[in-house]
């Protein structure tokens, strides 16, 4: 598996128990997190948004076909080994993880928020993680 984060600043907790999670899954061959640009910081919030990007191994299909013909060798397929719609099942059935806010066709949507409170102040702030994971074609 090839996994890739040159393009990530490593922030997010989220992110990272999602990017350990998607390295555990057999049929992903390569994975790649990148910050996206809607990352904002202000004084009372944070707003931390990460994209993945996921490509997923090619399982070789013979089609089953009989002939009444002589024995003919049909070609063998390739069919990816898993859908978006297969990893959302699969992300949906780990429990630190959970189903996504959002999902389409194309695409898996995460928003976590959690409150952090510093030691030695009195205010604290608000992160806010967007994470959104979409299929390399």
């Amino acid at each position: 598996m090839q996994v890739e984060i040159r393009g990530w600043s490593g922030e997010g907790e989220f992110t990272q128990l999602l990017l350990e999670r998607l390295k555990q899954l057999p049929e992903i061959l390569a994975i790649r997190v990148e910050d996206a640009p809607a990352s904002r910081s202000e004084s009372d919030y944070n707003f931390v948004s990460n994209e993945i990007f996921v490509a997923f191994d090619l399982a070789d299909v013979q089609p089953a076909r009989r002939r009444f013909t002589f024995l003919r060798r049909e070609p063998v397929a390739a069919r990816k080994a898993m859908t978006v719609a297969a990893l959302e099942a699969a992300l949906t059935t780990i429990p630190d993880i959970g189903a996504p806010d959002y999902s389409d066709e194309g695409m898996l949507q995460y928003l976590r928020t959690q409150r952090i409170i510093p030691p030695y102040q009195t205010r604290g702030y608000k992160l806010v993680e967007l994470v959104r994971i979409y299929e390399v074609a």
